[in-house]
């Protein structure tokens, strides 16, 4: 099943790993869930005050340039169990699990910019949200990806919410107070591409033949019922 990819992002790699046990109860196959997020010691390290390190240190410490998938490392159940290290320019290594794992090993991925970013807006996601994302990766959080459409996707939406993950609109302001340029940020959880009006998280774009019409807005993560 090849459905809109419903992501979020969360402070806590044990809160996003409850919420993937979660979802794969839902029924959720595990080849439809991605999770990526630093290693233990470097969300750590992320999550201190201080000069951040050149992208370029971190890949040294991983696996080497490009993309590459490393030993095995999860101990986990489930999708969990399959989490291995690999190595994306611009963040460095990376521990990874589920359809992400392809997406970020495919050929030519790794080695373009921003490999977390090519893969995430390959799955349809927007390029200022991947951004956005990526950067909450490279400071620490965990990122969980799930395909999923109509009523399921909603249901994960839900779970994810439920589960801790952040609001990227305030956190990303944050960021930009701290100096970070990136774009625009996502509401807590986000599904793209987003056909259906009706899905929480869809935006309201307005209709392209009013010249007077206000510009398409995200809905506040407070208004979504």
């Amino acid at each position: 099943m090849a459905g809109r990819a419903v992501t979020a992002l969360f402070d806590s790699h044990e809160d996003a790993a409850r919420v993937v046990d979660r979802i794969e109860a839902e029924g959720v196959s595990q080849s439809e869930i991605g999770i990526v997020s630093l290693r233990a010691e470097q969300r750590e390290a992320a999550a201190e005050p201080g000069p951040a390190r050149p992208a370029e240190a971190e890949a040294a410490d991983g696996a080497g340039a490009g993309a590459t998938v490393g030993t095995v490392l999860g101990g986990g159940a489930g999708l969990l169990a399959g989490l291995g290290l690999i190595a994306i320019p611009g963040i460095g290594p990376l521990l990874a699990a589920g359809w992400l794992v392809t997406a970020l090993s495919g050929a030519g991925v790794g080695a373009a910019a921003g490999g977390l970013i090519g893969a995430l807006t390959g799955a349809g996601l927007s390029g200022t949200d991947a951004e956005t994302y990526a950067e909450g990766v490279r400071r620490g959080g965990t990122l969980v990806t799930v395909r999923a459409d109509g009523d399921l996707a909603e249901r994960v939406v839900a779970l994810m919410r439920r589960g801790g993950a952040v609001d990227l609109d305030e956190r990303a302001e944050g960021w930009r107070a701290q100096g970070w340029t990136g774009g625009p940020a996502a509401p807590v959880a986000t599904a793209t591409p987003a056909p259906d009006p009706e899905l929480a998280l869809a935006p309201e774009p307005a209709s392209p033949a009013d010249p007077t019409a206000a510009s398409p807005t995200r809905r506040p993560p407070g208004a979504i019922g």
